[in-house]
């Protein structure tokens, strides 16, 4: 049955989702216009407190809001998401604002033109209202910089809302805004997705474009792990925003021409991971995967507990490529204080590549482990398991030194697999834990197999639902 607020936690009304504020926009049940000012006051309220959003669009969202309205009068169609507010993340270009990056050096980067998803999202009728905050170049988990501060969890102001697109998941969690565009390198959407409560997918790698590709060249870690996906308050508002913001794009060579996402038809299978590698999970995080676990063998799906292949080669591989293109010059210096700090501490603590030939030889041992989780992803379809381990640390958790930063690495190791191969996930809420803060998990799918982890995520939300909207 739906899950309703923790006790301890005092809600609001309910927040009509993207699909259900578009739909009324449509009808003619409410304005765009109306719909603006709603959510406009929500970050009134709750922005000043939380600093999720570094920019809000006022002026140009009631403007936007009006075309709509405009549109609909004269008997036009003004697209899927009419007037649906979105934020978008600091470091995806919208020509509204710098895209910064969430970095000092970027404050005055005005884009020339909008990213393509910007575009699409757009050109369906959804309004931006607001620029949602990150750490420097998304290289934190945590959401801080020295340009725009801290965001803050608004569960608990202690805990962390994980990175790198902390900003937007509050915002969608409060209602500041209705979807999210964010991006997911290394667990960047999923994790703040359950620190706040909330639904986030990374798709599969090319399914979404990415930023333009001009003149610079761009580090492989980031051509191969990094995807721009999405944070919403329910499946069906991902698959929306999916379906809008998916196809190729000529500016971004890693960017396909797939099929859209239709139903499931494969094998109602999932691979259960309860403890990946066997190094520990916080109760609340192991209660909820088996929460998630019954509400999927109830609505029919087979679970079995499984072991992902070469799981701490990929974790470690994954690491190590990572911090040795960081190091080697893909991000400008300096960077903000915390996360130059979390980066000179992810150095000490990881055997960086030091030749061409080591770097090599773990881009082609990549290969065979994406091979042997083709072959377990065809019996299982699905693979459950934890996002963190750890569940919602305390805020500066992955700081202090290279023990910290190797411990954050650590809880996160299924996660950054993920990123490894490329692969889609949903997070997906499950409840609550014992200290009244959300719990979540993450459905893991095969390459463009965004079809099964949805139906599985639709699953699971139907027994629990989002975790409602904190103040």
């Amino acid at each position: 049955m739906p899950m309703t607020p923790a006790p301890s936690v005092p809600s609001e009304a309910p927040l009509p989702g993207a699909l259900a504020l578009a739909a009324d926009v449509r009808a003619g049940r409410t304005a765009a216009a109306a719909v603006v000012d709603a959510h406009l006051r929500r970050i009134d309220a709750l922005n000043p407190r939380l600093n999720a959003l570094t920019v809000v669009f006022t002026d140009r969202a009631r403007r936007l809001a009006d075309e709509v309205d405009r549109t609909i009068a004269a008997g036009g169609d003004p697209g899927p998401l009419a007037g649906v507010p979105i934020s978008v993340k600091e470091n995806i270009d919208l020509t509204w604002s710098a895209t910064t990056e969430g970095w000092r050096g970027q404050a005055d980067a005005v884009p020339a033109r909008d990213a393509t998803v910007v575009r699409r999202l757009r050109a369906a009728g959804a309004i931006p209202i607001g620029r949602g905050n990150m750490p420097d170049f998304g290289m934190r988990w945590d959401t801080d910089n020295d340009l725009f501060g801290r965001t803050l969890n608004p569960w608990d102001h202690t805990r962390t809302t994980f990175g790198s697109s902390g900003g937007d998941a509050v915002a969608v969690a409060t209602g500041m805004s209705a979807l999210g565009l964010g991006n997911d390198f290394g667990g960047s959407i999923r994790l703040p997705a359950q620190a706040l409560g909330v639904y986030g997918l990374r798709p599969s790698l090319g399914r979404v474009p990415r930023a333009a590709v001009g003149e610079l060249p761009v580090a492989l870690t980031l051509q191969r792990f990094a995807v721009n996906g999405m944070l919403a308050r329910s499946v069906a508002d991902l698959e929306a925003a999916l379906a809008v913001a998916s196809g190729v794009d000529v500016d971004d060579p890693v960017s396909l021409a797939l099929p859209g996402v239709g139903e499931f038809d494969g094998p109602r299978r999932v691979g259960l991971v309860r403890d990946p590698l066997g190094w520990g999970v916080h109760p609340d995080v192991a209660a909820g995967i088996e929460r998630a676990a019954s509400a999927l063998r109830a609505a029919g799906w087979q679970v079995e507990a499984v072991e992902p292949p070469h799981l701490e080669e990929a974790f470690t591989l994954m690491r190590r490529l990572a911090v040795t293109d960081m190091n080697g010059g893909a991000l400008p210096a300096p960077l903000g204080r915390s996360a130059d700090a979390f980066m000179r501490a992810s150095v000490r603590a990881t055997e960086l590549f030091t030749t061409a030939a080591e770097y090599g030889a773990a881009w082609a041992r990549r290969a065979v482990i994406e091979a042997e989780w083709r072959r377990l992803q065809a019996e299982y379809p699905v693979i459950l398991g934890p996002a963190s381990t750890d569940g919602i640390p305390p805020v500066d958790f992955d700081l202090g030194g290279p023990e910290q930063a190797s411990a954050a690495w650590r809880m996160l190791r299924l996660v950054v697999v993920v990123n490894f191969l490329g692969l889609p996930a949903v997070a997906v809420p499950t409840g609550w834990g014992t200290d009244s803060l959300p719990t979540g998990v993450q459905l893991i799918g095969p390459m463009h197999g965004e079809a099964a982890v949805l139906a599985a995520a639709r699953d699971v939300e139907a027994a629990y639902g989002p975790a409602g909207p904190p103040r």
